[in-house]
């Protein structure tokens, strides 16, 4: 088990729930549409949100934002030490910085001092496309072990000025070098791990490799907070976190299971399921939803939830705890059935 760090008020580690993670895309110098996402991000679940910091006046966003949300916000900061020592005298909950890039162990000294006195965390971020010259020259190419040397390597830098309140990231845009980096990782590291792939792609593809190397893991046992990185709006990278937990058995909120029709399917099932995973999309309760076809599986399927649809012939069967609770019209259906879960 991994040790336990403080973000704000959220404690990652250690056995504690997985929290789910999205980063700004607005850019820096926009406050108040940083804001806006910001505060988007929070309505949609969002955790922990991230922001680029690119330079030292890009600090003002992290007051801005801290002012707008409750959840913890992490600085995104690439070889300036000042932006650190900055952010953190602003109030950040957390420092994204890799310490080997910041010119010079005394700098590393600075940062971890200022860190460790304002109980700020630090995450170290190795990603397979910006390793060390050294560790690349060893091993001749972003192998899984490159990774883990490479976050070794920071985290050390770190642990030579007595800072240990650290989490660790190891991605890669290829899903089997990533699941097998974090891997040995979580075998090597006791700190928490970030899990992610990085530039994982668009919206379709990005969730399907996110899926498959952060599911991976967490069916291993391996994370303890996740991001999925899409080519999207920010917002839809917090939801398909949250379902990629709920696939895995470690998130809450509606699980909507429904068939993936045939020809005994008389109903318009696609655009049923479809309109009823549009309405729960933001929907907190831990349910399970069905929205099944037709009468061979279909009731079934639905009895085993704690709502659902059993659909035939332009028609469909309401279904409360493995109850019968009324036939409806199709095109009532999904409003009736939209009823109900709010009063649950």
């Amino acid at each position: 088990m991994t040790r336990k760090v403080n973000i704000g008020n959220v404690t990652i580690g250690g056995g504690s729930p997985i929290t789910v993670q999205s980063m700004l895309n607005v850019p820096a110098g926009d406050v108040a549409g940083s804001v806006a996402q910001a505060r988007a991000l929070e309505a949609a679940g969002c955790d922990i949100i991230r922001a680029a910091v690119p330079d030292r006046e890009a600090v003002r966003l992290v007051p801005a934002i801290k002012a707008a949300v409750s959840v913890p916000l992490v600085a995104d900061i690439h070889f300036d030490y000042r932006i650190a020592l900055d952010c953190v005298a602003a109030g950040v909950d957390k420092i994204r910085l890799n310490p080997g890039n910041i010119g010079g162990e005394e700098r590393v000294k600075q940062v971890a001092d200022a860190c460790r006195a304002a109980g700020v965390p630090i995450r170290i971020g190795v990603n397979s496309g910006s390793l060390e010259k050294h560790i690349l020259a060893k091993y001749g190419a972003p192998t899984p072990q490159a990774l883990v040397d490479s976050a070794l390597y920071h985290a050390r830098l770190l642990e030579k000025f007595d800072f240990t309140d650290i989490v660790v990231s190891i991605k890669s845009p290829h899903v089997p070098t990533m699941i097998e980096a974090y891997r040995l990782a979580a075998e090597q590291l006791g700190c928490p791990l970030h899990l992610g792939v990085t530039e994982a792609g668009t919206a379709r593809i990005g969730l399907i490799k996110s899926a498959v190397g952060i599911g991976s893991l967490l069916c291993d046992g391996i994370g303890d907070t996740i991001r999925v990185s899409l080519t999207a709006d920010p917002v839809e990278e917090v939801r398909a976190a949250r379902d990629i937990l709920k696939a895995v058995g470690r998130g809450g909120g509606p699980e909507i299971v429904s068939c993936p029709t045939c020809g005994r399917t008389k109903i318009d099932l696609i655009a049923l399921a479809g309109r009823v995973e549009e309405a729960l999309a933001d929907c907190r309760k831990d349910i399970k939803v069905a929205v099944m076809g037709c009468a061979v599986n279909g009731p079934g399927e639905a009895r085993e939830a704690d709502i659902g649809i059993a659909g035939g012939n332009g028609e469909a069967l309401l279904f409360k705890k493995g109850e019968p609770a009324g036939k409806y019209p199709e095109d009532r259906i999904v409003d009736v059935l939209l009823e109900e879960i709010e009063k649950l």
